[in-house]
């Protein structure tokens, strides 16, 4: 049987300005991002990370180590989405990016944002990462809110959830069964 923690990183500043980053920026974890991490109580496992700061450092402010770190756990590339807010976007686009942000989450999806990923190499990139996993054991991944979304469709087929900076879900499999067993805010 198979752990799996899927644990979304620390605030960072554009988190808290409801910005999707940027493709060239690697923030740091706000000082509240570092005392979230900090405060998450987890299990022992194989610990992977997105390349991105702020995960790497959500792991490392929880206190694990080593991190094996995972291209395959990096966000979604928001393509012309990213470095702004939903509101710039609406000012600039209308309501064509709500379109975008339903094709990156539909698995099937050959579009996503221009520039961007679309939903079908996404998920692909996350499937191919769950199907890496051990049969059992514990496995930590630290990564970012796509990620995790796009893991709770392609195993538990859970559409949406909201999950907040440092929130956990817990999966397990057993066999080729997935299950859903928590999904929620970490501390604070």
């Amino acid at each position: 049987m198979l752990d799996l923690y899927l644990i979304r990183h620390g605030q960072t500043l554009a988190n808290r300005q409801r910005r999707y980053p940027a493709e060239d920026e690697d923030p740091p974890l706000s000082p509240d991002g570092r005392r979230q991490a900090q405060a998450l109580v987890l299990p022992e496992g194989r610990v992977y990370s997105s390349p991105a700061r702020r995960a790497r450092e959500t792991a490392e402010q929880a206190g694990r180590f080593p991190v094996q770190v995972s291209p395959a756990l990096a966000e979604a590339h928001f393509g012309v989405m990213a470095g702004h807010t939903w509101a710039e976007l609406e000012a600039r686009y209308g309501a064509t990016p709500a379109g975008w942000v339903t094709a990156l989450s539909d698995p099937a999806a050959p579009d996503g944002p221009p520039e961007g990923e679309s939903g079908e190499a996404f998920h692909a990139r996350i499937d191919e990462w769950l199907q890496t996993l051990p049969l059992s054991g514990t496995v930590l991944a630290f990564t970012h809110l796509g990620p995790v979304l796009a893991a709770l469709r392609l195993t538990v087929g859970l559409r949406a959830a909201e999950l907040p900076t440092c929130g956990v879900v817990h999966l397990r499999r057993s066999e080729q069964a997935w299950w859903l067993v928590r999904l929620g805010p970490g501390p604070g």
